[in-house]
């Protein structure tokens, strides 16, 4: 062979072999199974024993639904809490210890004499992919098939919503623990008692009835941030919101119906947030319910949701903390990437454009619609800022809020507080110093107020009570304090046009805002 020739057959060898190597390193698995083994370490043989499985086996709808789940992993976690002062110093404190609410929170007050300020912070986080077990994810897979397959009520869900709504392991942050097969046996046959076997309402009727006989709701729970597993959720029988739907999750999902939480991380015209069930029909559509407590078709939301968001197994693409933006932190709940925006299943909605008449910061992409929750402005939708301007989607309407940024990671308001008005417009509440009024103050919530049949006007603030009347300008600034007698509680001189907010010295600052209107106090 001449020089030349072997040459170019060493060349093409050469070639061949990096074809093969090419070809070798290139995996088979998609892309986002990929990227979870790879983030799987240690635990990475178990996850493909579970893919392995399914590739061996003839349904390959089972292996679709592996690479679901495995694809969809990262950030699902079990996750511990801590009681911290500002100091990161753990303070022991045990809530089932107290024997009610009440007795509970005298005893957490009395910490807080003595420590300042507590707050639950995240103590532990165990990643599922580096954890979780090839025997208990294929004992998910094939229990979550067995249902969708067998029962009348749940095969004519689609795929899709079978993979999102059926086939996840876990409600939310709780422990791992094996479920499925257990409620599946437990409520085996409650289609015979039901007048229409494919009725997936009725089914979760005759669920929810069942687990409502044995587990409740108790506000010690609220104190207990970790969320509990199914065992220790069965010892206990009581727990808080998050609780309540992740059994019911447990006890339908076992069951193959279609059932998710849906929340509101701030209600808009009251404190705290909420947490319920709802189940989807194969026709899309959406009931509400409150596990553990109201079937579907009985239950209504306590107070207004500005905004209600549907937790999913699946990462969401559009969601804030996957998008490109020049700052990295993100408020709260926003920094989250498993949930859909869902308000237009619940309330009327409307998109909403905010133009800022303030100068906005050159490193800032990002601006904030609020709502007043818990004596805070908290963040609950976010819109890309173009311009001078920022459009918000499907906003709730009948609600004031506010706009804001979030700057050295607080909320900094950066406009007037609003009205979204049931029609869609906007009312801007803009104090107006140059003109004043007299405002006549009978309490500091709507739920007070009752209605007078004398004509008389009636004060339901507390005799010697000290008050403080804020007004909404750039912050709350404050219009003075006043002790209330036995009559509505006057303060002069308060700007026209308003936002206001009457607040009790040393009180929890769960009263409510509100307007002035033809000389009433009007509440958001």
């Amino acid at each position: 062979m001449s020089g030349r020739s072997t040459i170019v057959g060493i060349a093409a060898v050469a070639l061949l072999l990096a074809i093969i190597a090419g070809c070798a390193s290139k995996s088979s698995y998609p892309p986002d199974v990929d990227k979870a083994l790879e983030s799987a370490g240690d635990n990475r043989a178990e996850l493909e024993k579970v893919i392995t499985h399914y590739a061996a086996g003839p349904d390959t709808l089972k292996l679709k639904a592996a690479y679901f789940l495995i694809g969809n992993m990262e950030g699902h976690c079990y996750v511990t809490y801590a009681l911290e002062d500002t100091l990161d110093t753990v303070v022991d404190f045990d809530p089932l210890a107290y024997p009610d609410y009440q007795a509970l929170t005298t005893a957490f007050d009395s910490l807080e004499k003595l420590h300042g300020v507590l707050d639950f912070k995240k103590k532990d986080k165990i990643d599922d992919l580096k954890v979780i077990k090839a025997d208990f994810l294929i004992d998910q897979i094939d229990y979550a098939f067995k249902a969708w397959r067998e029962k009348s009520w749940a095969r004519a869900l689609s795929f899709t919503d079978f993979c999102e709504y059926v086939l996840p392991y876990r409600g939310s942050n709780e422990p791992l623990e094996p479920w499925r097969r257990t409620l599946y046996e437990k409520y085996a046959g409650i289609e015979d008692s039901l007048s229409d076997p494919s009725d997936p309402i009725g089914a979760a009727c005759r669920i929810n009835d069942d687990v409502k006989t044995w587990f409740g709701f108790d506000p010690r729970y609220y104190y207990h941030p970790t969320d509990q597993g199914l065992s220790e959720m069965r010892a206990a029988k009581l727990g808080r919101c998050e609780d309540m739907t992740n059994l019911t999750i447990y006890a339908m999902r076992a069951n193959g119906l279609a059932v998710t939480s849906d929340y509101t991380p701030h209600w808009a015209n009251a404190g705290n947030n909420h947490a319920w069930n709802a189940i989807l029909t194969a026709q899309g559509k959406v009931v509400p319910f409150m596990g553990a407590e109201a079937n579907p078709g009985s239950y209504q939301l306590a107070n207004k949701p500005a905004k209600v968001y549907r937790k999913t197994f699946a990462s969401q693409p559009d969601n804030l903390i996957l998008k490109e933006r020049k700052q990295d932190k993100v408020p709260g709940w926003l920094a989250g990437q498993n949930y859909i925006d869902v308000t237009k299943d619940y309330e009327d909605v409307c998109d909403v454009t905010v133009t800022f008449s303030r100068d906005l910061p050159d490193s800032v992409d990002i601006a904030y619609l609020c709502v007043f929750n818990s004596g805070e402005w908290s963040a609950i939708h976010w819109g890309r800022i173009n311009g001078d301007a920022s459009v918000f989607s499907d906003m709730g309407k009948g609600i004031a809020y506010l706009p804001a940024l979030y700057l050295n990671e607080k909320i900094v308001p950066w406009g007037d507080p609003f009205i979204l008005q049931p029609d869609g417009q906007i009312r801007t509440l803009r104090a107006d110093t140059g003109r004043t009024i007299t405002v006549s103050l009978s309490a500091t919530t709507g739920r007070a107020l009752k209605a007078s049949t004398d004509g008389v006007a009636k004060s339901f603030l507390t005799p010697g009570q000290e008050y403080e009347l804020f007004y909404m300008a750039d912050q709350w600034q404050s219009l003075g304090t006043a002790v209330a007698g036995n009559e509505p509680l006057e303060f002069p001189g308060a700007p026209a046009n308003g936002l206001y907010w009457l607040v009790a010295k040393d009180s929890d600052r769960e009263e409510r805002i509100f307007t002035i209107e033809d000389g009433r106090q009007v509440w958001w």
